[in-house]
């Protein structure tokens, strides 16, 4: 009888484990395209490999009514649940960018949710700590931002290269952005709700803020959460 509940244990941890494992797909970089949007000053580039996207972009910035910036998208209808991990990203400004963007359009003033990091965990405006989670509502509109709730201290979202992890949900118009160190646990860093277009351009985004030197950040591990 002990031998029969140990097997039956076993079944159960296998049976679980392929469960988890079979959650997650790793998505395969070809299906990646990229353009640069806003016509910035010093043209971007993507340097594809088989297991890493990295892009150096110019850009003024992501923010206001319009944005200068390098995308690496796909095109993707309904919900979705995006994952990636940033192993480095240089610093030519204190707010360069890089992240997960689900965007209407490749037009420099589309509507758009922007979750991201930045180079390092200095103090920036209300920002505690390397994450942000951003959005343009209208289009054209001017871009607002999400900010942790803690102010100043120990950073609740901290950057970590070579392991900044970054995770951006969509159910219905919920857009969730996600925290973590490790890829494994997940900490939310904000909710928020707008209705944005079936069909998105989802994928990587980078801007220098910066009109004169270029950023490159290195994405890794990027893959899509089964819903």
């Amino acid at each position: 009888m002990l031998k029969k509940n140990i097997s039956i244990l076993l079944i159960l941890l296998f049976s679980a484990g392929l469960s988890l494992t079979a959650k997650e797909k790793a998505i395969s970089t070809k299906k990646f395209k990229s353009t640069d949007i806003g016509n910035p000053a010093i043209a971007g580039s993507t340097k594809i490999d088989d297991n890493a996207i990295g892009i150096t972009a110019g850009g003024a910035d992501v923010w206001g009514t319009k944005d200068e910036f390098r995308f690496s998208y796909f095109e993707q209808t309904g919900d979705f649940d995006l994952v990636t991990r940033i192993e480095s990203l240089t610093e030519p400004n204190l707010y360069t960018k890089a992240g997960l963007m689900a965007r209407e359009e490749l037009t420099d003033n589309s509507r758009h949710i922007f979750f991201q990091v930045f180079p390092n965990n200095n103090p920036r405006n209300k920002n505690n700590g390397g994450y942000e989670f951003q959005y343009r509502q209208a289009k054209a509109g001017e871009m607002k931002a999400i900010y942790p709730a803690q102010s100043d201290g120990t950073p609740e979202f901290p950057v970590n290269y070579p392991n900044t992890w970054i995770r951006l949900k969509r159910t219905g118009n919920d857009f969730t952005g996600f925290y973590s160190a490790d890829g494994k646990s997940w900490k939310e860093y904000t909710r928020f709700r707008m209705e944005l277009s079936k069909k998105v351009y989802l994928g990587l985004a980078v801007t220098s803020h910066n009109a004169k030197e270029s950023a490159t950040a290195v994405f890794t591990d990027i893959s899509l959460l089964k819903q």
